[in-house]
């Protein structure tokens, strides 16, 4: 479908590659974002943006050093969501995308640290935010607009859609953009990932950082003018931006839009949009197909014929990352895909891999970029990986470091928002620092990358990075809890999963139901976010330290939940619908064992 890509004359900023594709006579009136029963032409689509930009323009003038351009979102997926994006691009204003799952103390830090002068918040998730509004500095009681989302009564004045029809214009009409200067380099959206402590860090994106991710994208798998994504992971999380929406707006082709991912809902949603490829991180994959075996029994067969083969199935490719190798080849079979790209990347866009068919089994591409190594703790490379005639790597200890990329540039990476310290220990001594362990594997004179996890001080599950401190402190906070550890542990289907090692008082006992609901009170009530929840507990008498007294963290990942090498811990788990932590035996270890060997993935456990 390359060949059938229009060509749009436009620099490299948003709000004029917006009017290239509105003014374009193949494409102004071609459906761009389609959510249930409403449809957006992308000239519709650049009316609600410029409508949206002049209302936002004026809740926020004057705009200075002093009184920035910064308007934060806290909603799901919704086509508001993304003419907000396009508001802000017309403007030269900055969005700041609030992790919906974040309650609190975080959502208040991360919203005051954003220094936003305006929010967009959903309806559904305008309570979490009324919990904290007393902390919220800068932001005033009339720039709390509302999505109506879940048709209740919302607070006076503060629906966003009337808000629109009052002071700009009616829905569809037709406004002249804003005559604003905006740069290629102009910061378009902070994407809040997680730092090691304290609040989430914010990775600034520029318009050109997301123009050229999605003529990448977009070239990588071959989209054309006829292809629709479909974006169900949240449009907070740079996985959409990069992987669905851009790429998708690059060609001129369509986006079909749910507000969250759905297993249940995911075929039905391709066969009724005519998606031809999806964007994905983590475990969905795992989910999706879960929902499709217990639909159909189990039987492949009938999965092929009344899925893949059927007459409105025009899925091609996916594209994320997290999926187990199992995973990608049922995927395939299943959904009828031409392709899977399981790639390595970040949010900060400076080490990208893409993996494409008949890339070695399991890893996430070839290395293209000379300047990327695998570094052990002393900054050297890392050899690459010796496989043994089994498919074991005979010298893993050896071949894994942190994978880097060592050269005078960072990229496509243009810092941490106002978090200087962030970026020195991001870019120190010529090298940025993913954080992401991994390995290489030569095969025909080409690098090819496997991901290994993440570094000691970072977890990260289904497709999100984040801060293990800030899980710890959490556990912490418990009153029987004197010293906690989080930290990621293998995963059979996806990243990794969460566990923690905890030091309890003198004299208390472990209760696993009391610890459940407690976590599952600093979910709804507390900072913890829902991926946050612990998988695995681990009880210590005492920690091992560093002659530094840090605590090695190192050696509790190395051996995770293996019984096998620690016999004699006390360790708690919890299955997917669980309502308590429960008693980690043996015969569980070895039931998982078999899941990690079906999915290709023992050498995580043994090594």
């Amino acid at each position: 479908m390359a060949g059938n890509r229009p060509q749009f004359d436009a620099p490299l900023v948003v709000g004029a590659q917006i009017e290239a594709r509105a003014n374009h006579p193949l494409v102004a009136d071609r459906p761009f974002l389609v959510q249930e029963d409403r449809t957006w032409t992308y000239r519709r689509y650049r009316d609600e943006c410029v409508r949206l930009a002049y209302l936002i323009r004026q809740r926020l003038n004057p705009v200075d050093d002093t009184r920035p351009g910064h308007v934060a979102m806290f909603t799901e997926n919704y086509l508001e969501v993304l003419a907000l994006y396009g508001a802000c691009a017309y403007n030269g204003f900055t969005l700041f995308g609030v992790n919906t799952g974040l309650r609190a103390e975080t959502l208040a830090g991360v919203i005051n640290q954003s220094r936003a002068r305006l929010i967009v918040v959903d309806e559904k998730l305008l309570p979490e935010l009324d919990r904290v509004r007393e902390d919220l500095r800068g932001i005033p009681p009339e720039n709390v607009l509302v999505l109506g989302t879940q048709g209740g009564e919302l607070p006076e004045g503060a629906d966003l859609l009337e808000c629109l029809e009052r002071e700009v214009a009616p829905a569809a009409t037709s406004l002249e953009a804003p005559a604003v200067e905006v740069t290629p380099q102009s910061n378009l959206m902070v994407i809040y990932t997680s730092g090691t402590s304290g609040l989430p860090k914010g990775i600034r994106s520029s318009h050109a950082k997301f123009l050229l991710i999605g003529k990448a994208v977009a070239a990588n798998s071959d989209l054309g003018l006829d292809d629709v994504g479909y974006a169900c992971m949240p449009f907070f999380h740079s996985n959409s931006m990069y992987l669905g929406f851009h790429p998708a707006f690059e060609v001129g082709g369509g986006l079909a839009v749910r507000e969250r991912f759905s297993a249940s809902r995911f075929v039905p949603d391709v066969l009724r949009y005519g998606v031809t490829f999806w964007n994905y991180v983590g475990e969905p994959v795992h989910y999706v197909l879960s929902a499709l075996e217990r639909e159909h029994g189990g039987e492949v067969e009938r999965i092929i014929r009344e899925v893949a083969n059927h007459p409105r199935n025009r899925l091609r490719y996916a594209m994320g990352n997290g999926a187990a190798a199992p995973d990608i080849d049922r995927f395939m079979e299943w959904l009828g895909l031409e392709d899977m790209f399981e790639l390595y990347s970040s949010t900060e866009a400076v080490i990208s891999t893409f993996r494409r068919k008949g890339d070695p089994r399991g890893s996430v591409g070839e290395v293209t970029d000379p300047n990327v190594k695998i570094l052990n703790d002393g900054g050297t490379d890392c050899p690459p990986a010796e496989v043994g005639p089994d498919g074991k790597i005979l010298n893993y200890a050896e071949a894994v470091g942190e994978i880097c990329r060592v050269a005078p540039d960072a990229g496509l990476f243009e810092g941490y928002f106002e978090d200087e310290e962030a970026n020195r220990s991001k870019y120190r001594e010529g090298a940025y620092h993913s954080g992401d362990l991994g390995h290489t594997v030569m095969r025909d004179g080409k690098r090819y990358l496997f991901f290994d996890g993440r570094t000691d001080d970072w977890i990260r599950k289904d497709g999100e990075n984040f801060s293990a401190a800030q899980v710890a402190r959490l556990f912490q906070e418990h009153l029987d809890i004197v010293l906690a550890v989080a930290y990621g542990v293998p995963c059979a289907v996806s990243d990794e999963l969460v566990m923690g090692a905890l030091k309890l008082r003198p004299g208390a006992e472990f209760d696993p139901e009391e610890f459940f609901d407690y976590c599952e009170e600093q979910v709804t009530r507390g900072g913890m976010d829902r991926k946050w929840f612990p998988d695995f507990i681990r009880i210590v008498d005492e920690f091992e330290y560093t002659p530094t007294q840090k605590i090695l963290v190192r050696n509790l990942k190395k051996v995770h939940f293996d019984l096998g090498r620690i016999p004699d811990a006390r360790i708690y788990w919890r299955r997917r619908g669980d309502t308590s932590f429960r008693a980690f035996a043996a015969q569980d270890y070895e039931g998982l064992r078999k899941q990690f060997e079906r999915a290709e993935r023992l050498h995580l456990l043994e090594y």
